[in-house]
């Protein structure tokens, strides 16, 4: 019998026996089969917030057509390079490829974040002091020509 079929006849026999969920392995296979269930297998609230979610600011930012400056590391994000000192750039700074925009620390290091592109920055999407995962957008900038 086909992949198809077969998986058909496991998604019939779930319902029949009113199963929420069927693991089966045979013939070096394994099939696991999960029915969603609100009442059994609630969804996370992350999860049923996301859904609810209106278009966000960040959405209709990106339909302009810029263009978000991501970390390239794990680590706390700082816009100074030292307390109290001017921070590198602030919204609707232009700036210019090679320009550093801000300071990631890492394992007891500065790792300067600089600039790939000319444009606007038009918001700064991280507090400073913040912690900021691998690829997290830090800033949203409108390339300029």
């Amino acid at each position: 019998m086909d992949i198809k079929g077969r998986l058909e006849e496991l998604v019939k026999f779930m319902e029949e026996n009113n199963l929420c969920e069927l693991e089966i392995e045979e013939e070096g296979r394994k099939i696991k089969l999960k029915k969603y269930n609100p009442t059994i297998n609630p969804l996370p609230p992350e999860i049923r917030l996301k859904e609810k979610e209106p278009v966000t600011q960040q959405q209709e930012e990106k339909k302009e057509n810029l263009v978000e400056l991501k970390s390239p590391m794990v680590g706390t994000f700082y816009r100074a390079p030292s307390p109290g000192a001017k921070p590198f750039v602030e919204e609707k700074d232009i700036i210019k490829p090679g320009d550093v925009v801000c300071i990631i620390e890492a394992m007891k290091l500065m790792n300067e974040i600089k600039a790939e592109i000319k444009g606007e920055i038009v918001k700064i999407m991280v507090e400073n002091g913040e912690p900021v995962e691998f690829g997290q957008p830090l800033f949203l900038i409108k390339p300029l020509p």
